[in-house]
């Protein structure tokens, strides 16, 4: 007496291709976004104390500008809403390190 498993099999595939679309696909897709925002949120700290260091601590907005432009020569295109918030969040963290180092 033989078995044919086909039908088995094929639904196996369909259970294990709805997991991986229910969990793994929106797993992979957050971590990607995680990821995109770690890697622009070290260029916008790195422009960010470039700008601090070559215009100083009165031209915000040539030093806001600066770190534009220095995220669109890195090829990064970003909302600039986004980049604003980190913009802002990396200037405060440098002003806080600075204030620790003079205390």
């Amino acid at each position: 007496m033989k078995f044919d498993i086909t039908a088995i099999v094929q639904a196996l595939i369909t259970l294990i291709t709805a997991l991986i679309t229910t969990f793994a696909l929106p797993y992979i897709k957050e971590k990607l976004s995680v990821s995109k925002l770690e890697k622009l949120s070290f260029w916008v700290e790195t422009a960010v104390k470039a700008a601090e260091q070559i215009f100083g601590s009165k031209t915000g907005l040539q030093k806001k500008e600066y770190v534009v432009n220095f995220l669109l020569s890195k090829g990064i295109v970003v909302d600039i809403d986004e980049v604003t918030a980190l913009i802002e969040s990396s200037v405060y963290k440098l002003t806080k390190e600075q204030e620790n180092q003079t205390v």
